[in-house]
């Protein structure tokens, strides 16, 4: 693919400004459209080094009112979000609705100079193309706009940059001996990058190709591109807004199934189940100490821990949730209670919220109920559509997956109890609110 483009395209002075001096406000109306309609837009530089992107992003920019953008140059991993699956650090930098972010290098990294440079491990990369493309999907299918930019030079222009970077002392610290490196062996990068390309060129998140010897040319074309995706996503928006009246029938919720030959999990649990007073202390006792040893050792190891707590309400998750941190270390833990999403949660991806409360190694993590809010709670108060929660049992489940791929442990548990014994807690607390 890439060997096979044709890098000589050029454009003009004349012709250069005559097709900007149109495509500029065009993109700064979309802006203030895209804030309008609520619509998030990640636009994505990659390419090869000096191919440009620096550039291209400070010429993108200047038709844009910058209260409604970032930009955000990707470098090599912080302590911090070493700590954390390699896709944090994307969740946290995401664009809220109606705002743009724009990645100088992204989430490819993991796959192209992390591979190159052999900081990715061969085993992984299988893992880290899954989540990228899980990654992506997710978004998209959440109303996210994902624009991908591909720059591309070839071997011979790219040295001739670096020598006049490095023949600058202004200029000479940009050029990296990785730099240098992917240069001397370029065709082996080359192929690195074909094969990104290849694997997610998505219906939902397509690359765009662009010829950059000429940075007129690619900056025109980069125009362009973000334009007509923009513009198309606008008028999406527009038909939907316009074609919205009440509820559309498609979308209500509906729960009701033949349930005669479904045999049900929680049917099974046994809440016969008891201890006496002298075996619940006896077990207690052994079973606090052994958490008091193991919180030490996760922290030395540096295993992250996520656990999650869901069940009826009045189930004793707060109850349960207190006991089993009692003898934990505070420095080593967190207790986020889920509550209903705020209006900054709203407005980013329902996973966002859970995304940048995740631990970093060696930490634990414990949830008050969680994500799986979407798939209950969300879906029978008609919070979300029908397609969001359906769509909601990969997302969550590949969520999942990206934090054990990264070494974490996971342990869900949901607190179960009959309607009999929930209603004597709920009458016993409003008899007693203090306990």
């Amino acid at each position: 693919m890439l060997d096979k483009l044709d890098l000589t395209k050029t454009l003009g002075k004349t012709e250069y400004k005559e097709k900007m001096a149109k495509l500029e406000p065009k993109l700064g109306k979309l802006q203030r459209e895209c804030r309008k309609f609520g619509i998030p837009v990640m636009i994505a530089f990659e390419g090869y080094g000096a191919s440009g992107k620096g550039v291209q992003i400070s010429e993108l920019i200047k038709a844009l009112d910058p209260r409604g953008f970032e930009v955000y140059a990707v470098k090599n991993e912080t302590e911090e979000e070493k700590m954390h699956p390699f896709m944090w650090r994307f969740w946290t930098k995401m664009p809220a609705k109606g705002r743009i972010a724009i990645y100088d290098s992204s989430w490819y990294r993991k796959v192209l100079i992390d591979r190159f440079d052999k900081k990715t491990k061969k085993e992984e990369i299988a893992d880290a193309y899954r989540s990228i493309c899980s990654f992506e999907e997710q978004l998209s299918a959440d109303g996210m706009v994902i624009i991908k930019i591909f720059l591309a030079i070839d071997k011979k222009s790219q040295k001739k940059r670096f020598e006049k970077l490095m023949s600058s002392k202004e200029t000479a610290w940009r050029v990296s001996e990785g730099d240098l490196k992917r240069n001397k062996k370029f065709e082996k990068y080359q192929e690195m990058n074909e094969e990104m390309l290849t694997r997610t060129d998505t219906e939902y998140a397509p690359w765009n190709v662009v010829e950059a010897v000429d940075r007129r040319f690619a900056t025109a074309k980069i125009y362009a591109v973000v334009t007509q995706i923009l513009t198309e996503k606008v008028e999406e928006a527009r038909r939907k807004a316009d074609s919205r009246r009440g509820t559309d029938a498609s979308e209500a919720v509906d729960i009701k199934k033949d349930t005669h030959f479904r045999e049900s999990i929680l049917g099974k649990a046994d809440l016969s189940l008891t201890y006496s007073k002298e075996e619940y202390k006896e077990r207690l006792e052994v079973l606090e100490k052994k958490m008091e040893k193991l919180h030490g050792e996760l922290y030395r190891r540096r295993i992250p821990v996520v656990l999650g707590f869901e069940g009826w309400d009045a189930g004793g998750k707060g109850g349960a949730i207190k006991r089993l941190t009692e003898k934990m270390d505070p420095r080593g833990y967190v207790v986020h209670p889920t509550a209903s999403p705020n209006d900054i949660e709203k407005a980013h991806h329902y996973l966002w919220r859970f995304w940048a409360d995740m631990p970093k190694a060696g930490h634990v993590t414990i949830f008050d109920r969680t994500w799986y809010g979407r798939v209950m709670v969300e879906r029978i108060e008609g919070f979300c559509s029908k397609r969001e929660w359906q769509r909601a049992f990969k997302e969550i489940n590949d969520m999942e997956k990206d934090l054990t791929d990264a070494g974490a442990v996971v342990l869900k548990f949901w607190m179960q109890i009959d309607k009999d014994e929930q209603a004597r807690r709920f009458k016993a607390r409003q008899e007693n609110p203090e306990n």
